[in-house]
């Protein structure tokens, strides 16, 4: 398991109710366990049939959720529910299921929020940087325009879909994540297995950027970004130093005394992934953190190397 940073907040809030969708996932389980620990009272939104009175049931796809707990003074919501960016090769059925997971669930959760007597203060919705497209090594922050290609357009239709909150008087913030680091999920987790037997290696050219942010910090700022009424829109969770594959692939063979000389070279990449191997391995953006550096945020986890001794607990 992974040592995770502990740092108190500077003031501490007033406890709360506060809303989780996907929070069997892996920032879910570990955001729900945080706030708890922070004295707030989490509910739990669910698709199977609830098991204790902190579960609310919903099913997006039938447009179902239950109205009457939400009604009950409700503060803060974090919606983090969405089908595995890449948990299936990119047929057409599957990037169905992408968007339909993404974009009924948050528009079922904002039209609902916004339909409440009494309306939580903020509705924290993940997103992702896929929203910026492949744009080589050009600095972008939040302010930088949606990119072309479907994941830019799923994440851009995932944020409109929060429009009814917004409409509401509901503060949104729309999280565009980063690729997150930890050794129990995600892409560092598969990483693990090759770079260990040092069979790992730089894909494609190397060149494209990796835009990283650590566990810790994603549960941090999240954490920030319920408590900061200034902060608004779209705010992207990543670390303020960014890498290229090829920095990352070193850094990542060092932390493991471990070779990495064996590349997966871009035709390798498209035929065992397809469509995806573009969108998410060979191409990549370097994101800025802008909204949360200009707020005061102060990173866990800022640089790699430092980062990933943690993580892996060297």
């Amino acid at each position: 398991m992974a040592r995770h940073t502990v740092r108190p907040p500077q003031k501490t809030p007033m406890p709360q109710t506060i809303l989780v969708t996907g929070s069997s996932g892996l920032v879910g389980t570990e955001l729900v366990a945080s706030l708890e620990n922070d004295g707030h009272r989490v509910l739990r939104a669910v698709r199977r049939p609830i098991q204790n009175p902190q579960e609310i049931c919903w099913d997006p796809a039938t447009g179902q959720i239950d109205r009457i707990k939400l009604s009950d003074n409700l503060d803060a919501v974090v919606h983090l529910a969405g089908a595995n960016i890449a948990g299936h090769r990119w047929t057409k059925s599957y990037k169905q299921q992408l968007l339909d997971s993404r974009i009924q669930g948050t528009r079922l959760l904002s039209e609902t929020l916004a339909s409440l007597d009494h309306k939580p203060r903020v509705l924290v919705c993940a997103s992702a940087i896929g929203f910026y497209g492949a744009t080589g090594d050009t600095e972008l922050d939040e302010t930088a325009p949606c990119g072309n290609g479907f994941l830019p357009e799923l994440c851009m239709q995932w944020e409109r879909a929060c429009q009814p909150a917004r409409d509401a008087g509901i503060r949104v913030v729309n999280m565009r994540i980063g690729v997150v680091l930890s050794p129990d999920g995600g892409a560092l987790k598969k990483m693990l297995p090759p770079f260990k037997l040092g069979a790992g290696g730089i894909l494609g050219s190397g060149r494209q950027y990796f835009s990283w942010i650590a566990l810790d910090d994603v549960i941090q700022a999240t954490k920030f970004l319920l408590q900061n009424d200034a902060l608004s829109g779209p705010v992207n969770l990543v670390s303020p130093h960014p890498v290229t594959n090829r920095e990352f692939t070193k850094t990542l063979g060092q932390v493991l005394s471990r070779p990495t000389l064996f590349p997966m070279p871009a035709f390798a990449a498209r035929l065992a992934f397809g469509e995806m191997a573009d969108a998410l391995l060979l191409t990549g953006a370097r994101v800025l953190p802008a909204a949360l550096s200009k707020n005061g945020y102060d990173f866990l986890q800022p640089v790699l190397e430092p980062a990933l001794w943690h993580l892996l607990g060297k």
